[in-house]
């Protein structure tokens, strides 16, 4: 199964979001969405030498749901702070966010993480990979944004990725 299949997460991702993409449940979209699911992994797979090893996936898809819901709730805080601060209050801030994450695949989904929460961009990762550099929109204290994004979702993704 592991020869057909070698990356099943992957797989299935590629499943939904085939689905998601086509938004209709048909024997025409199952079949692609099964042909895209087993072909694209078995493609790519020697370039996945390791894979991330997820110790809990029912964590994680508690982390999706926080993620989602963080998406909807700080689009709402942006459109605020555009639509309604004065300019001269915007506080934006450079923001490097010590990394205690080892697993790349964990860095990158915390990356990833940071960037599609609107109001916040992951600008670069350190040489030594210890670090991210993040920008906010408005950051009035830098050091509660970092300690949010250790504690919301850092501590989190070692749970999940540990």
């Amino acid at each position: 199964m592991r020869r057909l299949l070698p990356h099943p997460y992957l797989s299935l991702t590629l499943v939904v979001l085939w689905f998601l993409l086509v938004n209709q449940w048909k024997l025409g979209s199952l079949v692609m969405a099964l042909i895209l699911g087993t072909v694209i992994p078995l493609l790519t797979s020697a370039w996945w030498p390791d894979r991330p090893r997820i110790r809990r996936p029912f964590a994680l898809a508690a982390y999706v749901a926080l993620v989602l819901w963080d998406v909807i709730v700080a689009n709402f805080q942006v459109a605020r702070i555009v639509l309604f601060m004065p300019r001269d209050r915007i506080r934006s801030a450079w923001i490097t966010v010590p990394l205690d994450l080892t697993q790349p695949e964990a860095i990158s989904l915390l990356a990833g993480t940071i960037t599609m929460t609107p109001g916040t961009l992951t600008a670069d990762l350190s040489a030594d990979g210890r670090a991210l550099l993040v920008h906010a929109l408005h950051a009035p204290d830098p050091e509660a944004v970092r300690d949010d994004i250790k504690a919301r979702y850092e501590s989190r993704l070692q749970r999940i990725f540990a």
